[in-house]
């Protein structure tokens, strides 16, 4: 493959990847929006067990979170694969 196809394949891929990514990026704020409570300036106040549970997320890496916590970021992962397997299988033709 040359240098010109590896770009164009990579540039396409992470057109396809960042389209994946703002499905799952909507898809969190779907389900964050569904536990808040929305206040009459539109404004959302999510609710203080959900804050905490989630600080505590963000601060812990991969690592240490929970078998439940690492099969729900697997399974945004598996999401990735088919488009990147299919990007390989392009590129060694």
């Amino acid at each position: 493959m040359s240098e010109i196809d590896f770009d164009k394949t990579l540039e396409s891929l992470v057109e396809e990847l960042a389209a994946i990514e703002h499905d799952r990026w909507s898809h969190w704020q779907k389900y964050v929006h569904s536990k808040a409570a929305r206040q009459p300036d539109g404004s959302l106040v999510i609710p203080a067990e959900l804050v905490t549970r989630w600080d505590k997320q963000i601060s812990t890496t991969y690592a240490e979170l929970s078998d439940k916590e690492k099969e729900s970021d697997r399974e945004q992962v598996r999401n990735y694969i088919p488009i990147i397997i299919e990007a390989l299988k392009k590129q060694g033709r």
